[in-house]
């Protein structure tokens, strides 16, 4: 175990709540969190159950605020299962560098990591049939799903 591991491991058992921007691996982890059967069953529906971890609670709220009008579609769903789905989303939302801001929209092809990371993607691969859009994680990303983006396992389609 690294020194740097070590003292992160020392810190989380210590209690103390600010470990997790100190702890880089820890963002990893909460993509990789187990999705809530009715978040699976009510987003993964029409795209991909994007893992909490990818967007900050503020964002979540609002995404969770507007169902009516999300991105161009009506995804209203009963009170109780909204406030059920905000509070876990909140509650596995990004911590560390990706919850510092919002992106534009509250969408997460729009925020910083993400173009930072995806910035030698030229815009003509997101427009390939096989791709179509940023937002299609589980073209490029096999394990997208299970909130594994590692990118030693990417696959861009032709």
């Amino acid at each position: 175990m690294n020194t740097r591991t070590a003292r992160c491991r020392r810190l989380a058992l210590i209690g103390l709540a600010l470990v997790a921007p100190l702890c880089p691996a820890d963002e990893g982890q909460r993509l990789k969190v187990p999705l809530l059967p009715a978040y699976q069953q009510e987003c993964a529906a029409c795209h991909i159950a994007y893992p909490p971890g990818l967007l900050p609670a503020a964002s979540w709220q609002r995404i969770s605020q507007n169902l009516g009008k999300h991105y161009g579609s009506d995804a209203s769903l009963d009170p109780a299962t909204v406030a059920q789905l905000s509070q876990w989303l909140s509650a596995n939302a990004a911590t560390g560098k990706r919850s510092r801001e919002a992106p534009p929209e509250d969408r997460i092809t729009r925020s910083a990591w993400f173009v930072r990371e995806h910035d030698e993607v030229p815009a003509a691969t997101w427009k390939r049939a096989s791709i179509k859009s940023a937002a299609h994680c589980a073209a490029c990303h096999g394990g997208a799903e299970q909130g594994d983006f590692n990118e030693h396992r990417i696959r861009i389609p032709k």
